[in-house]
């Protein structure tokens, strides 16, 4: 038996079994490479998918004075006022101090000192901001709906994103804030 058989028609050669068997065997080897590539790449998929899955169910946490703070996971109605309570009414001592995204900290920092050295309370209208004189009283206005709240400046930050104050639940709540976790407000210091 012959080990090459020659075309008449095109001048080649054809392959012997041997080196059809060698490509054959080569094709094989690269299928199962190219399959466990695959099973790799998808574990890695699953695994990425997971991570940011579970990334989406914590919340955002920031640096708040010794402590952290993040928005409250309680369910929403139950943070939510159930009688609408009247705004406070502007006074002619308030002079505006700007504008900017608010955030509110929730019961996770309960019992925590803050930067004024009192003690944290979610359910009193506090604020933490980066640089207000602690103990001074502002007036936050919810851009959105136009409730306003007065809270008393207890702490630092915040330090994430572009936020200008940090609201306690009970004043988050007084100006509709829980829902959203964040909104737009403005800002006036009261004079005494």
């Amino acid at each position: 038996m012959r080990e090459h058989q020659d075309d008449n028609t095109t001048g080649h050669t054809l392959p012997t079994r041997r080196e059809r068997l060698r490509a054959f065997t080569r094709l094989k080897s690269q299928r199962q490479l190219l399959t466990a590539g695959i099973a790799v790449l998808g574990a890695a998929a699953l695994t990425l998918g997971g991570a940011l899955w579970q990334q989406d169910q914590t919340p955002d946490v920031v640096k708040l004075g010794k402590g952290v703070a993040s928005v409250d996971a309680q369910p929403v109605a139950a943070l939510e006022p159930t009688a609408a309570s009247p705004d406070p009414t502007p006074s002619a001592s308030e002079s505006p101090i700007g504008s900017g995204d608010a955030s509110y900290y929730g019961s996770e920092l309960a019992g925590n000192r803050t930067a004024s050295g009192e003690i944290f309370d979610p359910s009193r209208r506090t604020a933490a901001h980066r640089t207000l004189p602690l103990g001074s009283e502002v007036r936050v206005t919810n851009a959105g709906n136009g409730r306003s709240v007065v809270v008393t400046i207890n702490d630092r930050g915040p330090f994430h994103g572009n936020r200008v104050i940090d609201l306690s639940t009970a004043a988050a709540s007084a100006i509709g804030l829980i829902r959203s976790g964040t909104g737009r407000v403005s800002l006036a210091l009261l004079i005494n």
